[in-house]
């Protein structure tokens, strides 16, 4: 099991080298920085995107509270709620940061903006392997998996190349719902993780059409400022798994579970049909 897993590792750490090598550099495009509700309420420049923010501080702050208020989550391993803990930190950290990203959008505030987010994305990686792959490499992987999303930031801070920090944001991305979906897992709920993973992915579409979503809403609400409020939701369903979901006494896959329904649906519909036919009457030849 040991050398599979640094076989696993060295395999990731080569396709990382060769990525870097064969792929070119993405520099930070300026024109990021230009959003398209730059409103000032109350004194508050781009204010929608600022207070869009404060979400992300509540919903951080609560679920850290939750870790250790009575252990409401039932959280069994120690690892576990180390893991649970960086990510709210990050979460509410967020809120702090981008708001000041927001106030003045630039390369230096950015930093602010980019660096809580590594911190909860990393962390839920480490989750996800304590919880489905192995509680002591999972804990183990805390610390590392956060220092490289450290290191992307500062990476791009000081080479203006996105390429690290693109691997850090998006391959949690990819991995989580998969792992979701096909790694057995320890808990009930487990199609919360899908439910966050869909409200994400429409915060990126939103944050991609932050120009036509403005114009569409005749200059009510931006694309970027929905994002916020669409990411923000992220956390809320992982509160709500965490409040509910209780230790899985037989833990299968989604997948398994998906097929098993879908071939349920299919030998009822099969046995109504056999039935609906078999009810047919017969007429009697005169």
């Amino acid at each position: 099991m040991e050398k599979r897993s640094l076989y696993i590792s060295a395999i990731l750490i080569v396709t990382f080298i060769v990525l870097m090598i064969v792929t070119p550099k993405i520099p930070q495009s300026q024109e990021y920085h230009n959003f398209a509700d730059q409103r000032t309420f109350f004194g508050i420049p781009n204010a929608l995107d600022v207070v869009s923010n404060f979400p992300f501080l509540v919903i951080g702050i609560v679920g850290l509270v939750l870790c250790f208020y009575g252990n409401y989550f039932k959280l069994s391993l120690k690892g576990e709620i180390w893991g649970w803990s960086c990510f709210f930190i990050g979460v509410a950290a967020v809120g702090l940061g981008s708001s000041y990203y927001h106030l003045n959008p630039n390369d230096a505030t950015l930093v602010w903006d980019r660096l809580p987010m590594t911190i909860a994305f990393t962390s839920l990686v480490a989750v996800f392997i304590i919880e489905r792959i192995d509680e002591r490499k999972g804990t183990i992987s805390i610390i590392p998996l956060i220092l490289a999303g450290i290191i992307s930031i500062l990476y791009w801070r000081f080479f203006d190349d996105l390429r690290p920090y693109a691997v850090v944001q998006f391959a949690p991305c990819l991995a989580l719902p998969l792992m979701a979906i096909l790694l057995p897992p320890m808990y009930t709920h487990s199609t919360y993780w899908l439910w966050a993973a869909a409200f994400y992915l429409l915060a990126k579409i939103e944050e991609a059409e932050d120009y036509p979503i403005y114009n569409l809403t005749h200059h009510i609400v931006s694309g970027h400022t929905l994002k916020h409020l669409c990411a923000a939701f992220v956390p809320v369903f992982l509160i709500l798994m965490l409040a509910k979901r209780t230790v899985e006494t037989e833990r299968v896959s989604l997948l398994k579970t998906w097929r098993v329904s879908w071939t349920r649906v299919k030998k009822d519909g099969i046995d109504i049909e056999s039935c609906e036919y078999s009810q047919v009457p017969v007429e009697e030849q005169r």
